[in-house]
This record gives C-alpha cells, structure tokens and sequence, in this order.
C-alpha cells in the first residue's frame, strides 16, 4: 500500500490483486474502470490523453512534470479524452507555456476524466513490468471516502481488452473531408487549397495529426468509419487507401476490418499504408496473427531498426498488441523491429506497394526520423497513377 504520509488522500487506485495506491484527486470526480499501463514519454500528456488508441486505459506518466505546459485545443487529437484517467507522481502545477488556454485540472474535470497525483509511479511501473498490465478502479472523492473492498471487486469486474472491439466505439459516426497539414511556425494549421492524391483513410481511431501529416505530403482525405467496406472504399475511386491506429484487441476489429481490406486488396493494386492497429489489421488480413503483449509499448523512446536500410529510428509507440512474426506468410516482409524486445514493427508485400508500421510516425519523437514513410505513400500513389 502506497499513501502520502501528510496530505489526506482524495484519490484511490486499487488493483484487481488488491493492491491499493492513494493519492490527491485532481479533474473529475468519480469513479472508473480500466487497464492499467504506464507510458515513459516527457511532452505530450495532452496528446496521449487525447490519443482513441488509449480507449479503455488509465495511463501511468513515468515522467513527473506532467501538466506544467497546460493544455490548449491545438493539441487534441481527437475532440476530447478518450483515455479513462491519469496516474502521476507530483500534483499538477500551474502551466507555464505561451500557447496554453487552460490548466490540465480543470481541463480534465470539464471532460469528465480523473486523475490522481502523489503516487509512486515507479513502484506502479514496475508491478506493471513485472506482473503485466493489471485492471484497475480509479477513484476520486474530495472527502476522501472510499469503498475499497467495492473498489478492489470493480478492478476485478473489468472485462479487459482481449477479445474487445473498441474501434467501433471511437470511430467517425460518417465519412467526411480532411485538409489541414502539420502546424508550421508562425501560421500554425494551414489547409491544403491543391489537388492531391486521393486517399480514403479507415477510422478505427485515427489521431489528427496522422490525416495532417497526409495532408502535408500531398493527399486529398476522405476519412470513412471503422465498419465501412470495400465497396464503400472502392466506390471513392482512391489512389491509395490509409489504414489508422486504434484501441482494443486487433482480432476482434478484425471480425469486420480484415474482409474489407482483402477485398480491396483483391480488386485493386493501389498502394496501401498502415498505422498501429492499422499495422495490426493489414498484417491480419496478410495472414498472420496477432497476441496480447505483457505490458505493451507506451512511449516516446522507443528504437526501432529498418532492416532494409540499417537505420535506426526513434519512435513513437502505443500498443499492447503485437503481430507475432512467427505467423508472417510467405511474400510478407519484416521491415522494422523493435530493439527494445524484438517485437514486430513493420511489414511490407514483397512485389506490391502494401505496407504498415506498429509505431506513430505523425507523433515526430525524432523528431523527422519517420515522416519518410507519408513519403513513400505519396510517391508509391504517384508511380501507380503516372
């Protein structure tokens, strides 16, 4: 049991093997349920909160700064949190950054999301190292009463994320047009006014920044839902099709996301580019297999070796699945791989302009390691269409 030894406690995590961890509550109050993960990145607690692939998740942030820069609406990923809460070592401070509009506080209180600070977070890090990631009951009461025995029973409640389609829950509810590119100093977002390739891209909880960065590299966006199907993405008459990261076990989403993309890949040769669980279901749909990692890879840190080129790339990662590379069929080419692990973390076809990455080019940790990849989308589209 971990407890701030002045301060009451107005927060509680409670794990499902009854380890308890108070805390001062900060953002909402209430209560939640979730998986429990930890994420090592030092900036971008706004994104990651903000990030659909953290749908069902309460995240740990190992670095303890967290909320000193604010938060401003620029840097929301998707119209608002999707994560279900936050863990982190020193009580919010007041934000300090030219571009902030509000303090993560009360930010998080408006969205309806809790957080808890005071906590030692690299104990919690290494349970989750050592143990895998746990489900948790988060939460947060001014008056610091807690029901732990009902607490600990709602941590042990939680369904977990195995065998959970959750694409469906953050996806677009219709189809709809995209055009603004990366922020760029002093004009911030500007909007493409060119024509570009077309690109039909899949929503399975795609961040705003990753439809930026194909702006940007010259593609003209139109995002479908997670469900649409291929006679949807064909009927578009696209040059490419884009493939984008999400929550949840990739097997499932697969029940209705691996059809639609070995059809298209059936009835068309344009080229095709995956991020994430977009990684996950094109590797699906090639035939391989996907398996629940033991605490994922969350973070801003993350090498991963191009083993085409011997290029060393420093990622961004947000998964807790991996493809299994012992499944990857023939004609299917591993391209990266992690060096903290091994794990998988990139596949292309051998003879055809199909490819994926497990990792967040758009997220820019190094900072232009990976945009290289928009890149070679944009130029496989423009070699099929010369």
């Amino acid at each position: 049991m971990s407890q701030p030894s002045k301060t009451p406690p107005t927060a509680c995590l409670a794990l499902a093997d009854g380890t308890l961890f108070y805390g001062i509550g900060f953002g909402a109050t209430g209560q939640t349920q979730a998986e429990l993960c930890f994420n090592t990145a030092m900036t971008g607690y706004q994104e990651i909160m903000t990030d659909p692939s953290y749908a069902g998740q309460v995240v740990t942030f190992t670095f303890p700064h967290i909320g000193n820069t604010g938060v401003t609406d620029e840097d929301n990923e998707t119209a608002q949190p999707v994560s279900e809460g936050m863990v982190v070592k020193w009580d919010p401070t007041e934000p300090s950054n030219w571009r902030a509009t509000s303090d993560l506080q009360t930010w998080l209180a408006k969205q309806g999301r809790i957080g808890i600070g005071g906590v030692d977070t690299r104990r919690l890090t290494r349970a989750i190292r050592q143990q895998g990631a746990p489900h948790v009951a988060l939460a947060h009461d001014p008056e610091g009463k807690f029901d732990i025995e009902a607490l600990v029973a709602a941590a042990r409640s939680f369904e977990g994320l195995e065998g959970v389609d959750l694409a469906k829950k953050v996806t677009c509810a219709q189809s709809y047009h995209w055009n603004e590119m990366r922020w760029a100093w002093p004009e911030g977002y500007v909007t493409r006014s060119t024509p570009g390739h077309k690109v039909v891209a899949i929503d399975y909880g795609a961040k705003r920044n990753i439809l930026r960065c194909l702006a940007s590299a010259g593609c003209d966006v139109t995002v479908l839902p997670a469900t649409a199907t291929a006679q949807d993405v064909l009927d578009l008459n696209p040059d490419g099709v884009f493939l984008s990261n999400g929550p949840g076990d990739p097997a499932a989403t697969g029940q209705y996301a691996v059809p639609m993309i070995q059809e298209v890949l059936e009835k068309s040769d344009i080229p095709v580019f995956g991020i994430c669980l977009g990684h996950q279901m094109l590797a699906l749909a090639l035939g391989a297999k996907t398996i629940k990692m033991n605490h994922g890879h969350h973070g801003a840190n993350h090498p991963v070796k191009d083993m085409e080129s011997g290029k060393v790339e420093i990622t961004s990662m947000n998964h807790g699945f991996t493809v299994d590379t012992q499944t990857l069929p023939e004609g299917v080419v591993e391209t990266h791989v992690s060096l903290f692990d091994g794990s998988n973390c990139g596949i292309r076809l051998r003879d055809r302009p199909v490819y994926s990455v497990q990792y967040h080019p758009e997220a820019s940790p190094g900072p232009q390691d990976s945009y290289y990849l928009f890149e070679r989308f944009a130029a496989a589209m423009a070699e099929q269409s010369a």
